[in-house]
């Protein structure tokens, strides 16, 4: 186990190097210049060819990468073009924010998609099971944009339920201690500003974590049914054991193998479907960050950006692939 592991580590740099090679040779292909971008329309020939000496995008390409991947070696993930910041500074309250609305969207999958994937399997059959599987393709053939608007009409313009834009009230700021909201809220006692930022997190979560919440169920139910037919299953049942024990015990456990591989691919596809969230509902995300910066061509803040996201996504899907040697002990590692 140890042995896989360390493997799967190493694995993982010659995957973001060339991950970096495609991401910085795209961003590169976007039509525009950055410094025109930067200096306005107005901008002389001479002030923009001096700006780009500045900023070194008058250099080779080749030199401009191995100038960017020398700093990502010391930790850097370089300077915004447009603000001048260091981008590991300015990119981490963005990335707590798109953390926090992943993680509720992707709770809110697991909670609903799970127990609705074992319901209906469970109910097989049954006017349950057919309401929660038509539930489950709607969901997954939804856009996000329009789920989200459709939520923004309805439970904010027309019930007036829940807020339509934002983070937290903007008359009430929450002061910052970990950049994530709600943990920030409930460490200064304010139950009061707690509420305010779930009421915010609702739509742009539900709207998020729709799509992962159907599939979810629909690969939940399918592996239960599969469970299902096993010998030890019949026997716990011959045995006496309650309906309840049989499926939450010994079935569950089983089928989630499958189901937990469909979490960590979705978690992957929240991560990318945030920045279409995140733009809908004015959320001040690092995928906001990121549309703010290709419009202003800002290349070194796209380039970290995708690599932070890209990161995360393969370090998550590497924690699924150990998770099953918990689940599935049958599997083995050489």
């Amino acid at each position: 186990m140890l042995s896989y592991t360390l493997r799967r580590i190493g694995q993982l740099i010659p995957v973001l190097f060339g991950m970096s090679i495609v991401v910085f040779a795209i961003i590169h292909a976007i039509p525009g210049d950055p410094a025109q971008v930067i200096l306005g329309e107005k901008a002389t020939s001479e002030s923009i060819h001096n700006l780009r000496q500045q900023l070194g995008l008058d250099q080779p390409l080749y030199l401009q990468y191995i100038h960017y991947i020398g700093q990502l070696f010391h930790g850097d993930l370089g300077t915004s073009l447009v603000t001048q910041r260091p981008i590991n500074q300015e990119i981490v309250p963005y990335l707590a924010a798109t953390a926090e609305l992943t993680l509720f969207s992707m709770v809110f999958a697991i909670v609903i998609g799970v127990n609705a994937g074992i319901l209906s399997a469970w109910k097989r059959n049954t006017w349950f099971d057919y309401a929660a599987m038509i539930i489950a393709l709607v969901g997954v053939s939804m856009p996000i944009f329009w789920l989200g608007l459709l939520e923004q009409w309805l439970f904010s313009l027309q019930l007036h339920w829940l807020p339509v834009l934002g983070r937290t009230n903007p008359r009430d700021p929450v002061t910052s201690i970990t950049n994530l909201y709600l943990l920030d809220t409930l460490l200064s006692g304010n139950l009061q500003q707690f509420w305010s930022v779930v009421r915010h997190l609702i739509l742009p979560g539900v709207a998020l974590g729709t799509i992962p919440m159907a599939i979810i169920a629909r690969m939940t139910r399918a592996s239960m049914l599969e469970v299902f037919k096993h010998d030890y299953i019949r026997t716990a049942r011959a045995k006496g054991l309650g309906e309840f024990w049989v499926v939450y015990k010994h079935a569950l456990k089983n089928s989630f193998a499958p189901v937990l591989t469909v979490i960590g691919l979705q978690l992957g596809s929240l991560l990318g479907g945030a920045i279409l969230t995140e733009t809908i509902f004015g959320w001040p995300g690092v995928g906001r960050y990121m549309f703010d910066a290709i419009g202003n061509r800002d290349y070194p803040v796209i380039q970290s950006g995708i690599l932070v996201l890209a990161t995360i996504f393969i370090v998550v899907n590497l924690i699924v692939d150990l998770l099953y040697a918990y689940l599935d002990p049958r599997i083995q590692y050489k």
